[in-house]
């Protein structure tokens, strides 16, 4: 074994290693829309002396992480992002009205002496209403939220409620309230009193116990709170007196709740998808490579481990798009084999003397700048999807990432240290046909011996995309596009029923409940969505309640998003600008990389598969959002990947054929990349079907628009980015491309080899 393989193999047990320690030493991050809960994002605004900006908002983040606490919510989270905004998660809470008007006060508490009502209010005096209703005259502020330490509820059972807010001063607030007690005690009446207001309303007023004497007060820096509370009320008073007063005021401008069942359904669909996925991917690659490609498998199975280890290692949390990514990496990784084994058969074809194991060395790197150019552009879209895009689409760029870097992994190190050990074996080597090395196979066999000559009739081709994208831009104009609530702002609430109520009855209901606008629609098998521009967390109660009573039975809260018009708004735009700046940096990447006729001919084909898959959508009135703007993006990749892997191979033609007809040249790298085009699709495909029937409204979404954007993707690569660069190339005196090195491994005869050694 030369020094090169075992380094290799080193590196392999060393990831493996790696991969398994890590998969094995904590769970990874669920993100709320897989494990359940609420997210409320909260957004700054100036007060009338205090600008909103990234200090205050960071001092508002401290404010509410004490309120959070003090809810008792376990592994909550909390974090800025920009200047402006809050992101707050709380797993587990399926209720966010309570939560969200907990956090979202501006809790400005102050104690007022209560002052003879029977005059008119002097400087700094002002009439409010008490806890009763009744109005009472209040004196200026005497203690400021400042001066309080700690708060807490406690069961009181000789207090009449039985609920009481303890409470501990600091700093000078154990004097301040010690002489406004001292005081009140020598008073009678409502002189006695003391209003504890909170945002300009009383929430409690009690009178200074007898025991308290004149001119004393009370001391010992403590004091209690009473009133008519109930367990959650005195909590909540707790957790606003001890978190103190906003800097800023906040705004909700989004809030998501998911159920537990929605997560853990999508992870178990998931799931399935991914062994089925796997299982089938398995079998048509050991098919199609045999011994080879059922080593291919396995480091597949390795490369899932290595992806699920990196996701634990960075700390990142799988959302749900996320997990669809995850899932549908598991397709792309076998492309670098494809590619690799596909390059091993024309070699062993070209020189059967040299034996497997040399021609698989030399697919392996010959096969290098195709592969490092398709996944570079997968990355490409990745970070786009990071840097422009927010929530759980963000996770699903993160978690593309790690899946394109551990199929490079998995391709050029494990199944390349697995499949060359084996055909090294010389009882292995002296049969290639086991090895799968030794036949061109079938489909490339026709072609070869058929060659038709697909760019003859490349005006056709390019006919019948123009016709496809003309079909496409007029559903997108005649029907529209059918705007998620994510990037239109509203709200949308989606309920399971426990009985099946249909579509007819569920619009009576929600429209006898005060919402005859509002867009009703089925979501499943038993599930009914509600969307409208403005509905509050009492008004979506009652429109669950509605929905309940017709159906007879209870109707769940599955999945409630709420997202502001201006958020609604700028999402859109970030989406826009994100499809934007990734067909611009393709262009870009692919003219440095190959030609501008080529990136030219493939960026157009990208938009023409943009196109084609958005208007699909809009003919069936499926919903456009941040999922579907993930599979877009992916779409993008994909788009290229193909296109790459095509030029990658005209190119190296034309260098070795720089006086052949660039047609002539273009119509045999389109041929010779057929094989690899079909069997990778037929790769994905496996899994994004199993993701279509298995994944439930959000991933069957996904899946189809990725299954539509793959079909159309594959037929452009070939007839629409190839007949174009053909057609650029008119316009360009550039020489043909320098002939590629041979960066053949030196002969030598191995295990099984006929022939002299040379």
């Amino acid at each position: 074994m030369s020094r090169a393989n075992v380094v290799r193999a080193v590196l392999a047990f060393a990831v493996l290693a790696a991969s398994l320690y890590f998969a094995l030493s904590e769970p990874a991050r669920l993100g709320l829309d897989l494990r359940g809960g609420t997210q409320i994002v909260l957004q700054t605004e100036n007060g009338p002396s205090v600008r909103a900006d990234a200090e205050s908002t960071d001092r508002a983040k401290e404010v509410l992480h004490r309120r959070i606490d003090a809810l008792g919510v376990a592994e909550s989270s909390i974090t800025r992002s920009g200047d402006r905004r809050i992101i707050v998660e709380l797993p587990d809470v399926q209720d966010p009205s309570r939560a969200a008007e907990v956090i979202g006060k501006t809790a400005q508490l102050t104690a007022h002496p209560v002052l003879a009502g029977d005059r008119e209010p002097a400087g700094g005096e002002r009439r409010l209403q008490d806890e009763s209703g009744r109005p009472i005259l209040v004196g200026p502020a005497a203690l400021t939220g400042d001066g309080i330490g700690s708060a807490s509820a406690s069961y009181d059972p000789q207090n009449l409620g039985g609920w009481a807010v303890d409470i501990k001063f600091r700093g000078g607030g154990g004097k301040i309230w010690e002489r406004l007690t001292a005081k009140n005690a020598c008073a009678a009446g409502d002189e006695r009193r003391i209003a504890i207001v909170l945002d300009g309303k009383v929430i409690s007023s009690p009178q200074v116990t007898e025991q308290v004497a004149c001119g004393v007060g009370i001391t010992g820096g403590t004091t209690q709170i009473t009133g008519d509370f109930g367990a959650d009320e005195a909590k909540d008073l707790a957790a606003l007196v001890e978190g103190g007063s906003l800097p800023v005021p906040v705004k909700i401008i989004e809030q998501r709740v998911v159920g537990p069942t929605l997560g853990e359904a999508a992870i178990d669909a998931s799931a399935k998808a991914a062994i089925i996925g796997i299982a089938l991917t398995g079998l048509f690659i050991v098919a199609a490579y045999r011994l080879v490609g059922l080593l291919a498998t396995v480091a597949l199975a390795c490369y899932a481990l290595i992806s699920y280890a990196a996701l634990v290692a960075v700390g990142a949390t799988l959302t749900l798009p996320g997990l669809a990514g995850f899932v549908l990496a598991i397709g792309m990784a076998i492309d670098a084999n494809v590619l690799a084994f596909e390059r091993a058969r024309e070699e062993y074809a070209a020189a059967p003397v040299r034996g497997p194991r040399t021609a698989l060395a030399t697919g392996f790197t010959r096969a290098w700048s195709a592969i490092a150019d398709s996944n570079v552009t997968t990355l490409l879209a990745a970070a786009l999807l990071f840097f422009l895009a927010s929530g759980p689409v963000r996770g699903f760029g993160v978690t593309l990432t790690i899946g394109v870097i551990g199929s490079l992994v998995s391709a050029m190190l494990l199944s390349r240290v697995l499949t060359e050990a084996a055909v090294s074996r010389r009882a292995i080597a002296r049969r290639p046909r086991l090895t799968g090395l030794g036949s061109v196979g079938r489909v490339r066999r026709w072609l070869e011996r058929r060659r038709p000559d697909l760019m003859r009739r490349r005006r056709l081709w390019l006919a019948v995309s123009g016709l496809a994208v003309a079909l496409a831009v007029t559903g997108i104009f005649a029907r529209g596009l059918n705007w998620g609530v994510e990037f239109t702002g509203g709200r949308l609430v989606e309920y399971s029923t426990s009985r099946p109520i249909d579509i007819d009855t569920a619009r009576d209901a929600v429209s006898d409940a005060g919402f005859p606008r509002a867009v009703v629609q089925t979501s499943g098998e038993d599930d009914i969505s509600v969307r409208t521009e403005n509905l509050s967390n009492a008004e979506e109660q009652r429109i669950g309640k509605a929905l309940a009573e017709r159906s007879g039975g209870q109707a769940a809260k599955q999945r409630d998003e709420l997202i502001g018009p201006s958020l609604g708004a700028e999402l859109r735009t970030k989406a826009l600008i994100a499809l934007g700046v990734a067909l611009l940096v393709q262009l870009a990447y692919l003219a440095i990389r190959f030609r501008w006729t080529f990136g030219l001919g493939a960026v157009l084909a990208m938009f023409h598969d943009v196109l084609i898959v958005a208007g699909v959508f809009a003919w069936l009135g499926k919903p456009v959002d941040g999922v579907f703007l993930a599979a877009l993006l992916t779409v993008i990749g994909y788009s290229v990947n193909d296109s790459v892997v095509v030029f990658d191979r005209v190119r190296e033609l034309w260098g070795a054929r720089p006086k052949e007809p660039f047609a002539s040249v273009a119509n045999l790298g389109v041929l010779q990349t057929v094989p690899r085009t079909i069997n990778t699709g037929m790769g994905a495909v496996f899994i994004l079907a199993a993701l279509a029937l298995l994944g439930g409204d959000s991933l069957t979404d996904f899946a189809l628009a990725l299954l539509i954007g793959i079909g159309v993707g594959t037929y452009s690569s070939v007839f629409t980015a190839t007949p174009l660069a053909i057609y650029f190339e008119r316009f360009t005196d550039a020489p043909a491309p320098a002939p590629k090195p041979a960066n053949r491994p030196a002969k030598r005869r191995e295990p099984g080899d006929s022939g002299a050694v040379v």
